[in-house]
């Protein structure tokens, strides 16, 4: 399945040995919402996403790894925004919109986090044909991890579009849950937490009872929806909404006090399409396919960890 970012949108990835930064540019501004629903959050800026605010445009959304020290990324697309001129201006002065997210990848003895500077350079490594895979955000992320790290599986940040009625929906999404990763096809798990005879399969574990050895980490998946279709911001809100439902196709179990998920959505175009329940579809098959994409891309590398809480 080929990627389009749609037009005013660019992407760029920064990241380290261990973790990083992925963000979504869009320059000129664009009307933006936001869903989280994961009982761990670390956000910033999402009240002013709110209907009811004021604030119209968005410049950018940064995913981070790093848990809430990675916000401190955000800061550092401000100031590449800025520089180049792109913001809100008010009283002689520009303030970029800058909103986003962050996942918990802090799995060494030392404390590694993406800054600002990782942010500005992200920024200045934005294109309109990015990666995806263990690249910015994704460089950290792991999924299935109720048994520790050390039995959990790598994963990533991947995208995917769906094209709707001539526009176009992508989703990026940073995957790193407590969950399992769930193949649409085949309803098989393809990435999770492990044990000796192969997955576990998270969700029967918990339905079963049978947690009495299990670790309960910080995760968190975290994306946003991008769309070149014609949105105010109540719709803006709904699609972010509605991408929570690729979420739940694809990773079980989601939404866990243990996950900080949160789904972002930025529009910036002026396509029409029939029925606004067209664009929701699309974003959730969008969002599902992106999860799995993260995990496909992420599996062919070695989590880098040297934590010591698997079982």
């Amino acid at each position: 399945m080929d990627i389009f970012i749609p037009r005013s949108f660019e992407v760029g990835h920064f990241q380290d040995d261990f973790t990083g930064v992925t963000v979504i540019l869009c320059k000129k501004g664009a009307v933006g919402g936001c869903d989280c629903r994961g009982g761990a959050p670390g956000t910033r800026e999402t009240d002013l996403l709110r209907p009811e605010k004021m604030m119209n445009e968005v410049h950018a959304v940064v995913l981070s790894g790093g848990s809430a020290y990675g916000l401190a990324s955000t800061c550092g697309v401000m100031e590449y925004l800025r520089q180049n001129g792109f913001g809100y201006r008010t009283a002689g002065k520009i303030v970029p919109i800058v909103t986003g997210a962050v996942i918990f990848d802090l799995n060494q003895n030392e404390y590694h986090y993406p800054s600002a500077e990782y942010g500005f350079k992200a920024c200045e490594n934005a294109s309109k044909t990015p990666d995806f895979g263990n690249i910015g955000v994704g460089k950290g992320a792991t999924v299935g991890k109720i048994r520790g790290i050390k039995n959990a599986c790598k994963s990533g940040v991947g995208a995917a579009t769906v094209k709707a009625f001539g526009a176009y929906v992508t989703a990026i999404v940073a995957v790193n849950a407590m969950g399992d990763v769930i193949d649409p096809a085949s309803g098989n798990i393809i990435a999770g937490a492990k044990g000796k005879e192969g997955f576990i399969d998270t969700e029967k574990c918990l339905a079963d009872g049978e947690y009495g050895k299990l670790l309960f980490g910080t995760n968190t998946t975290i994306g946003c929806i991008i769309t070149d279709a014609k949105l105010d911001k109540v719709q803006a809100n709904k699609l972010a909404s509605a991408s929570h439902n690729g979420l739940a196709r694809a990773i079980r179990p989601v939404h866990t006090d243990y996950d900080g998920d949160t789904m972002f959505c930025l529009s910036r175009g002026s396509k029409l399409v029939p029925s606004f329940a067209i664009l929701q579809a699309a974003a959730v098959r969008a969002t599902e396919q992106a999860i799995v994409n993260a995990v496909r891309e992420g599996v062919k590398y070695d989590i880098i960890a040297d934590s010591d809480d698997e079982e």
